[in-house]
């Protein structure tokens, strides 16, 4: 029953994007200039939590437009109805519905599921992970001199260790292939599928990866904080990798250039 309603959650939520996407709608801005937040990410929160409360009224959501609707269940709803609105802002058919089902705190079921390119991924706690229903399993890339793979920006820097702009630089003045496509869920999926062989980012929330670390772990991958250390996506750094090359993006991430 709860993976039947992930399913359905996530596949109502992608049918509000498909009906808004390169339509008149309006957008706002919320923390920064280019931090959206659009007519779409409502509407498509707004399906998905029917879907959801229909069928479990208790249980405790955590969504990137509403917050917290806390309640005493052990279940958590970790959603973000629209990841990449940039993206879908301008056209740009890079943006996915990313939910992620949290029980006893540990993250049991995850789907992403981007309707503009009819990919749907899903993964189950110690079952694999699939896209469109066919087993998906990380790359077998081992030197990451050759990788390809993806990183994303905050819309702030305020200063620090791991200065994202030096990392980048580091890669490019290489002549890494580096991807910055601008959806953190579905760079997870595609780290999870073998097209990416890492990621990286260094300031995202739960409702950002809460499904994706959950589909590149039952697709073989590794996910860390950028110590190394295991990952829960109520922190803000994440590397993910397939494994083979982690502990070198790891080094990289953290100046060992």
């Amino acid at each position: 029953m709860l993976k039947d309603t992930l399913l359905k959650a996530t596949q109502a939520g992608g049918q509000v994007l498909q009906h808004y996407f390169n339509g008149a709608f309006q957008i706002s801005s919320k923390s920064t200039i280019n931090d959206l937040v659009t007519e779409a990410d409502k509407g498509a929160e707004t399906a998905i939590f029917k879907v959801i409360q229909d069928t479990y009224p208790d249980h405790f959501i955590l969504s990137e437009e509403s917050g917290e609707l806390v309640t005493t269940s052990n279940t958590k709803w970790i959603i973000d109805p629209l990841d990449g609105t940039v993206n879908f802002a301008h056209g740009i058919p890079i943006c996915c519905v990313s939910i992620g089902v949290e029980v006893d705190g540990e993250m049991v079921l995850g789907a992403v599921y981007n309707p503009f390119l009819n990919e749907f991924y899903f993964a189950e706690k110690g079952k694999g992970a699939t896209r469109n229903d066919k087993p998906i399993h990380v790359s077998a890339k081992t030197d990451l001199g050759s990788a390809c793979m993806a990183t994303g920006f905050p819309y702030q820097w305020e200063g620090g260790e791991n200065d994202p702009v030096d990392i980048f630089a580091y890669f490019v003045k290489r002549g890494q292939a580096v991807r910055r496509l601008g959806s953190a869920a579905i760079d997870l999926c595609w780290v999870a599928d073998g097209r990416f062989d890492g990621y990286y980012e260094h300031t995202l929330n739960a409702w950002d990866a809460a499904a994706g670390f959950l589909i590149v772990e039952e697709a073989g991958g590794k996910v860390t904080d950028f110590k190394g250390n295991r990952y829960s996506p109520y922190q803000r750094t994440l590397i993910a990798t397939n494994g083979n090359i982690h502990q070198q993006l790891v080094d990289v991430v953290n100046g060992k250039f």
